[in-house]
């Protein structure tokens, strides 16, 4: 196992800053997962931490070296993208077995570390097939035993479930999450989708625009979104925003947007100054089955366990609610609604970082 640690990271293409100067640890054995839309500089991140991308400037330490100019091959990192690679001329033992081969490994040893690797991924049947005679799932296996069959310790991960369908995500998702637990190795995982990230991140790093806005433990970056940019990223759907100003009646807190007033929990704004704030709400802690404000159903959509209830009030503002199946509303239903106090995100509306 090995830590990771990136000093002051920069990395530019012409005129183009790709990433800002960003400092992380990664600790031994830890599954940390990099998320952030398209362009944020995750994917880039990774690259230069497998030694694909050479950094302009900053530092990168694997363990107690530092590996700037250390080739990709002897970084001791163990590497599985989006594209697969599978050699279509090779069975899938060849496959896994081509890097203990280039290294001119003993066969029996070649053959017991194939096999240990085939077994912990459950592909063990799999050995004398072609890669075109394996599905979507069994293909990102055969890549996993590709790269743990080296050992490595660090496993980079660059969105390699994005190909697949959305059971096999989930399936997949869970798989990784067992070999994590088998392995004990420091795992970089990068995507852009926040369900990965939620459900097997031990870390998170959210990033947008080349910088890092949060690292944090998945139930932090959920419940305590430190900008406005984490709080939306995050949650499907994402969450509620209302700008408004933060005004006092009687001595207590009040957020106003056009025709809402929401009184707020005193400790949660004493420290606030400036009363221009943008309001974030999750949907699960918008009620419409009671409430003192008023507004209209427009838009209903069934998940199974929950629906989702887009309505109107005041002058055309929306907000979502996520509420229990049971409750029947249709669109063009007036209702009534309330927002959870203790569950409501204060945001700066200059630039977007929290208050509360």
């Amino acid at each position: 196992m090995a830590n990771i640690r990136l000093t002051e990271l920069v990395k530019e293409f012409g005129s183009t800053v790709a990433v800002k100067g960003i400092s992380l640890d990664i600790e031994n054995g830890e599954f940390l997962i990099i998320v952030g839309p398209s362009g944020c500089g995750k994917t880039t991140t990774l690259n230069m931490i497998s030694g694909l991308e050479t950094p302009t400037a900053g530092e990168i330490m694997i363990g107690d070296r530092v590996v700037n100019d250390v080739e990709p091959g002897d970084r001791g990192l163990g590497m599985v993208f989006q594209d697969l690679a599978l050699f279509p001329h090779m069975s899938v033992f060849e496959n896994i077995a081509f890097g203990l081969r280039v290294q001119k490994m003993e066969d029996q040893e070649v053959q017991e570390r194939v096999r240990a690797a085939a077994e912990a991924l459950y592909i063990l049947p799999l050995l004398y097939k072609r890669p075109n005679q394996c599905s979507g799932g069994e293909s990102q296996r055969v890549a996993l035993a590709r790269t743990i069959v080296n050992n490595p310790d660090v496993f980079l991960m660059d969105e390699p479930l994005s190909s697949l369908d959305a059971k096999l995500r989930v399936d997949m998702r869970t798989e990784l999450k067992r070999l994590h637990d088998r392995l004990k190795a420091t795992f970089v995982y990068v995507t852009h989708d926040q369900a990965e990230a939620m459900t097997m991140a031990d870390r998170i790093v959210v990033m947008n625009g080349g910088k890092v806005e949060q690292v944090g433990s998945p139930l932090d970056i959920y419940d305590t979104p430190m900008t406005q940019f984490v709080a939306g990223f995050f949650g499907m759907p994402t969450m509620n925003f209302l700008e408004g100003v933060l005004t006092s009646s009687n001595g207590d807190p009040i957020f106003k947007s056009g025709s809402l007033e929401i009184s707020l929990p005193e400790e949660s704004t004493q420290n606030i100054k400036d009363n221009k704030v943008v309001l974030g709400i999750r949907s699960e802690h918008v009620s419409v089955s009671d409430g003192a404000l008023r507004g209209q159903a427009r838009i209903i959509e069934p998940l199974g366990d929950a629906s989702l209830v887009y309505f109107e009030f005041g002058e055309e503002e929306e907000l979502v609610a996520k509420v229990s199946p049971e409750l029947r509303i249709s669109p063009g239903d007036q209702l009534m609604f309330s927002l959870q106090a203790s569950h409501c995100h204060l945001f700066d509306q200059s630039d977007g970082h929290r208050l509360n």
